[in-house]
């Protein structure tokens, strides 16, 4: 009932903010895109945490040095840059008319700061600062980073499309540690967020930057140029499906980022809509536990939730149509250069449970309840902590199945408290294609443990001296081989259980035009809408 509650308030409260932003006549006249998007808005720092909410958030707000366009090439954003010959020196210059929204110019000094920011939190960032020398602004619009040794990754991790996206952000914000929330919200995108508006949980509110320069080259993904053709874009809070749809066949919002699977058909049926996947790349659905803390420390319980799992039953519950989903065991991704089925046979088959029973009988697992945080308001993390929570409770765990909100997790899972002080023991949630291909890019991966790694916090020095030989290799063969050890590895001990790919359709109303594809959608720029 708390959560029905809950629900009721938000959407009462959105339909009068809505209600009355369009009674007022300045409002009124503005052209406004009204989104739902798949998550709320909370938290307001995008290098903070990995959430793609806050990533979304961060391409309206903040801009990049580089980009990625559709043809996996990394152009010049805010930057143009050169290499030297022995590939250890990258020069990058701001092109001109850059400002923050202050309407102070952006300085180099600015995008160091936020360079060493991102890479003391991003998995990527930080393989790249190994390999860093020196990163510095030898004057007020060149930035050079000097390397140890030759990198191959540099511009693809500057230049990244995907959680966490190295933005821009003034110097005196890029100096906030690494570890806290910045609390001013200045860019240099091309929207500025309204703070004034920003209701959490209900409304997040985004008007044009009216003294952004676009690139001249056409959009193409998250590169070229970023041209808004609105004054507002709001995102408002529906957590109900049913609620969310009829909201978008009646005109009430114009777009809708996730909706539920099942009612894709009644969708399709409404000549008013138009329905596409805009991430042709898909996601990887995924389960992460706590190595910190009992009972997920001990390798072998780990073990046994891995062999209990499978994803059949997880993209069944969590997709339904299997026209959108594929059973795939590769840990960087079916149809990737990366690609192997290596320790993958219990997940593809759905053969482990008895295997399961065995391996946790023989572990020394003591009963401790096993907290799984369970997310109720995005429709693609829905499934996932329910299903697993049955299958765990099958293979003869101990499982205390949390009822929250998806920004809930995004903060709680930060936490290295123990469970009875707030902490956690599992968690799930998804990666989209272009944050997992490779052992550098993918988060999960990482071995860091407590200096740096993503939450979870495994530590594996095996798997941080692989990552950086595949860093190092230039060969594509060799690459392969190195990344087909590194998913042994991650099996073998259990650092992440990659559940499956899917396809996540949006909707709109066809009064909406110019909506961009890419690896980072949605996107706001370039969508132009008519009366």
């Amino acid at each position: 009932m708390f959560h029905i509650s809950r629900w009721k308030r938000a959407t009462l409260a959105s339909a009068i903010v809505l209600s009355a932003a369009l009674a007022t006549p300045s409002l009124a006249a503005a052209k406004t895109i009204t989104a739902v998007m798949h998550s709320d808005l909370r938290l307001l720092d995008p290098i903070i945490t990995t959430a793609y909410i806050q990533r979304d958030y961060g391409y309206m707000v903040y801009d990049t040095l580089l980009a990625m366009d559709s043809n996996f090439k990394v152009q010049p954003q805010m930057a143009d840059y050169k290499v030297s010959d022995d590939k250890l020196t990258y020069t990058f210059t701001l092109r001109d008319g850059l400002k923050w929204h202050d309407g102070t110019p952006v300085t180099a000094e600015d995008c160091v700061a936020s360079l060493k920011r991102w890479g003391a939190r991003d998995g990527m960032g930080q393989k790249l600062m190994d390999f860093t020398a020196s990163l510095e602004a030898t004057d007020a619009k060149t930035i050079t980073l000097k390397l140890k040794e030759p990198y191959g990754l540099v511009l693809e991790s500057i230049g990244k499309p995907s959680s966490v996206v190295p933005f821009m952000m003034p110097k005196r914000i890029a100096e906030t540690p690494p570890d806290k929330s910045i609390t001013e919200q200045i860019g240099s995108g091309p929207f500025k967020f309204v703070k004034e508006e920003f209701q959490p949980g209900v409304k997040a509110v985004f008007v044009k930057n009216t003294d952004y320069v676009p690139r001249k080259e056409p959009s193409s993904w998250t590169a070229g140029g970023k041209v808004v053709k609105v004054d507002r874009v709001e995102w408002v809070t529906m957590p109900d499906a049913q609620t969310a749809i009829n909201a978008l066949e009646s005109g009430d919002i114009d777009f809708l980022e996730n909706p539920s699977f099942d009612l894709l058909p009644v969708l399709a049926s409404n000549p008013d809509l138009k329905i596409d996947v805009l991430n042709k790349l898909g996601a990887q659905t995924l389960g992460r536990m706590n190595f910190i803390h009992p009972p997920f420390d001990n390798v072998k319980v780990r073990r046994a939730a891995f062999l209990a799992l499978n994803q059949k039953n997880v993209l069944d519950a969590l997709v339904g149509n299997p026209e959108y989903y594929k059973i795939c065991g590769a840990v960087f991704g079916c149809g990737t250069p990366m690609e192997s089925d290596v320790g993958a046979e219990s997940l593809i088959k759905g053969n482990g449970m008895a295997e399961a029973k065995k391996e946790l009988a023989a572990s020394g697992y003591d009963g401790t309840p096993v907290v799984i945080m369970a997310p109720g308001d995005v429709s693609t993390l829905k499934a996932q902590p329910i299903v697993a929570a049955q299958l765990l409770r099958e293979a003869g765990f101990k499982v205390d199945l949390q009822a929250t909100d998806w920004q809930t997790v995004v903060s709680r899972r930060a936490s290295q408290k123990p469970d009875s002080e707030g902490g956690w023991d599992m968690f799930f949630t998804n990666w989209v294609g272009a944050d997992i291909v490779n052992p550098v890019v993918n988060a999960s991966v990482s071995g860091r443990g407590l200096k740096g790694g993503w939450f979870g916090w495994a530590e594996d020095a095996k798997l941080e001296a692989m990552r950086d030989a595949f860093a190092r290799s230039t060969s594509p063969d060799e690459q392969k081989k190195i990344a087909a050890d590194i998913q042994k590895e991650v099996y073998d001990q259990v650092i992440y259980i990659p559940l499956g790919q899917y396809l996540a359709p949006s909707v709109w109303r066809k009064s909406l035009t110019g909506v961009l594809d890419g690896p980072a959608t949605p996107i706001f720029w370039n969508i132009d809408k008519s009366e």
